[in-house]
């Protein structure tokens, strides 16, 4: 049996190739690119604020898109054709297949399996007058088939091929068909394929690739334009301790607002009359500089709509408000962008490359603009606006005789009576609606671990190792302040009553006081001390129970340290006496445990745990955590956060902000620097700064009893080098370490 390569002639071959090719396009396209309506579930909009700028958001949001419709249309209608001729297609390569494989005679001719001779003339005549191509009835395709039925029962050697191969005319060769046209390879053709060749990989793919690199290329990683990058090295380079009112001018100089390099940008004739009249409503807006870009008209448009955001000033609907959401919502990446360029500047600066190191001010004064922009409050404003339905005439009743209530934490603390008092001329629905976005706000638990990892002793640190500072985040909503407040006083309520019912003559019940409310009221009460987690506090690594039960069993000192069976007198001993004995038998097997843990294992439980907080750390970040409300900025937002350690005394920053975006319940940050190359003690900070909301922001300071480094090992005759040339000694004043210590600080200031 030979084979035979040919092209499709009549083009059945090529029915296979489109099928599979569309079928290979047309499955990812449904799945991703068919159109979903979101169905909101009725709890989760119960969930939602209702206040009168949320529901203007979130009317705007839906009519962001007005050709959304026509276009989830149009991409139906396209897919829906898809799948109808991925259907048509289906079904003719099925009948290609159906008539190949289903040649039956018996069938054709329309005789019973076991017709003699006779019967089967009698019905080839009968059907080839009909099926004749000469007859006005006939069929040149149906009558070649009668012929080969005809011929497959007559003839012997026919027949014997048809019942042995399946076709009368025996095996034949094994066709391979190229699923093309034969016209393509045909010579007088070759001019035009060649045409289309040329023109779909030398003119239209290097004009698409193209097209994208050249786009690509003007912008950032954080699809920033490299212009405005440049723009921001510039002007902080140039004002290393730059105010907060220089940053807004910064950012609004940025080309994004600019008609020349983005063309979403719109500019109006109407923008003539309006922008001037606004102008004379905003203070210190310094439209009169006369340093480019900042001078530029679309840079003095976009700063006074900052500005009337944050003075939360209302605007044209039809032109500037369009202005002011577009702006407002490039605002966050822009910010982040600028914290990138400071963070850049300042190691520059570590690395003498620079001569002016930006001031640490700069980078938080950049990050204090965030939540600003997200929440629309100038920065003196009091946090309580950021509430719904609280304005400044609610203000005065948060700031009475009786209490000063100025954060939003201390709001959240009090009774619930007592946060209704002081938004008493709120409705009912009104109130629930601020006690919804209260309760969904942050309250974090911020600690931090000061250590030297990989050194044998990770508590000490010397000068000039590697210090890492593990921050460890805990996020909450804000209702649980207000919960606990409740289930104290619901605990009040019944010690009482238990009082009241004593009174009367009933039996009173002993009721304990939950443990962690006991912790709470310690903390409260007396003096309020700073907790400050050093790296000669380093809580013990936490083990499981499973794995101390059985080192504590196996270990011998274990045995020895299982207490004595006691007399029945101590069961006569009061409940308080019994439970005061179990504890200090208790803590006792717990110290005997401890110390019957071998040293190794501890270590190596340590680094294990190390090496599982390096590869989670490693992982990819996530880019959400928690929405924001936040009615007045122009899209969704997610809550970010920004840590960072700094030494105030110096005003230096020691490590690049890490920027938190994925802090759902938990986060561990590991920040890494180096400790000063001279011994002494020194005063550093950790900050946690929030991107979304004001009044947030928590920070931690720790001191570092950096210690002399030890001694070098003595150096072999071999390894030994003579130093040609001596040394500097402006290179020893440029060794001086840059940090402040205790000691150098004025009396006052300790």
């Amino acid at each position: 049996m030979g084979q035979k390569f040919q092209y499709d002639e009549s083009g059945g071959t090529f029915f296979y190739f489109l099928l599979s090719f569309l079928a290979l396009i047309l499955i990812p396209v449904t799945i991703f690119y068919w159109p979903r309506k979101k169905k909101r579930d009725p709890e989760e909009e119960k969930r939602l604020c209702h206040c009168p700028p949320c529901l203007v958001k979130r009317e705007h949001q839906k009519n962001a898109e007005p050709w959304r419709g026509t276009k989830n249309a149009i991409t139906k209608i396209v897919i829906i054709f898809g799948w109808i001729m991925l259907v048509l297609l289906a079904y003719k390569v099925s009948q290609f297949d159906y008539e190949m494989a289903n040649f039956d005679p018996y069938e054709i001719l329309k005789i019973s399996p076991g017709a003699g001779q006779a019967e089967i003339k009698k019905a080839y005549r009968k059907l080839s007058l009909i099926l004749h191509p000469d007859k006005d009835t006939g069929n040149e395709k149906e009558f070649m088939k009668l012929s080969k039925a005809y011929q497959a029962l007559t003839d012997d050697e026919a027949r014997k091929n048809w019942e042995k191969y399946g076709n009368p005319d025996g095996p034949g060769a094994m066709s391979f068909g190229i699923a093309l046209p034969s016209w393509i390879v045909e010579k007088e053709n070759s001019v035009w394929v060649l045409g289309l060749y040329a023109l779909v990989f030398m003119v239209a793919l290097p004009i698409v690739v193209g097209t994208w690199w050249y786009r690509s290329i003007k912008f950032t990683g954080d699809q920033v334009l490299l212009d405005t990058t440049q723009i921001y090295y510039y002007f902080f380079h140039k004002t290393p301790n730059m105010a907060l009112k220089r940053v807004i001018m910064i950012l609004a100089a940025s080309l994004e607002f600019d008609k020349k390099h983005n063309s979403e940008i719109e500019e109006r004739q109407s923008d003539n009359d309006e922008v001037p009249q606004l102008i004379k409503k905003l203070p210190n807006l310094n439209e009169k500089n006369k340093e480019r870009p900042l001078c530029h008209l679309y840079s003095i448009k976009a700063r006074a709509i900052i500005h009337a955001h944050l003075s939360r000033i209302p605007l044209n609907p039809d032109t500037l408000e369009k202005d002011r959401r577009y702006i407002i919502g490039k605002c966050p990446y822009l910010i982040q962008e600028q914290v990138n360029c400071v963070n850049q500047l300042i190691l520059l600066a570590y690395a003498r490359r620079i001569k002016t190191l930006p001031n640490i001010e700069t980078i938080e004064n950049c990050m204090k603009l965030c939540p600003m922009i997200v929440q629309g409050l100038w920065e003196f404003k009091s946090p309580l606006l950021q509430l719904p339905y609280v304005n400044d005439d609610n203000l005065k009743y948060f700031m009475s005789k009786k209490r000063q209530i100025k954060t939003l934490q201390q709001y959240a603390q009090l009774k619930s009576e007592d946060r209704r008092a002081l938004l008493r001329s709120l409705s009912d629905d009104e109130y629930e609606n601020v006690m919804k976005v209260l309760g969904k706000m942050p309250h974090l638990d911020f600690q931090i671990t000061v250590e030297v990892m990989d050194d044998e002793n990770p508590t000490e640190v010397t000068a000039g190792a590697i210090v890492t500072v593990t921050v460890s985040l805990e996020r909450k909503d804000m209702a649980t302040l207000f919960d606990d407040n409740e289930v104290q006083q619901d605990f009040e309520e019944v010690v009482e009553h238990q009082e009241e019912g004593a009174a009367d003559g009933d039996q009173l019940e002993i009721i304990k006081r939950p443990a962690w409310l006991k912790q709470k009221q310690k903390r409260g009460g007396g003096k309020k001390s700073k907790k400050v987690t050093t790296n000669n506090s380093k809580p013990p690594p936490v083990k499981p129970a499973a794995i101390i039960a059985k080192k504590v069993e196996d270990s011998p000192s274990s045995i020895k340290a299982k207490p004595k069976p006691e007399d029945d007198s101590a069961d006569d001993s009061g409940p308080e006496e019994s439970s005061d004995t179990n504890q200090e038998k208790s803590s006792g097997d717990e110290s005997t445990a401890q110390k019957s843990i071998p040293e190794d294992d501890d270590q190596e439980w340590e680094r294990f745990r190390k090496i599982h907080e390096r590869e989670k750390s490693l992982e990819g970040k996530m880019k959400s955590s928690h929405p924001v409300h936040c009615p007045h900025f122009s899209h969704d937002k997610q809550e970010y956060w920004w840590t960072y350690i700094c030494d105030r005394k110096s005003r230096t920053l020691l490590t690049a902000p890490y920027h938190v975006t994925g802090l759902v319940e938990h986060e561990t940050v590991h920040l890494k620097f180096t400790a000063p190359i001279w011994p002494g003690v020194y005063s550093f900070t950790v900050c946690l700064k929030s991107d979304s909301y004001i009044g947030f922001d928590q920070q931690k300071d720790f001191k570092l009893d950096v210690k002399e480094a030890p001694a070098e090992i003595t150096k072999h005759p071999q390894w030994e080098f003579e130093d040609s040339e001596e040394e500097n000694p402006l290179d020893k004043a440029d060794q001086e370490s840059e940090y402040t210590t205790d000691e150098d600080l004025p009396e006052d200031e300790d």
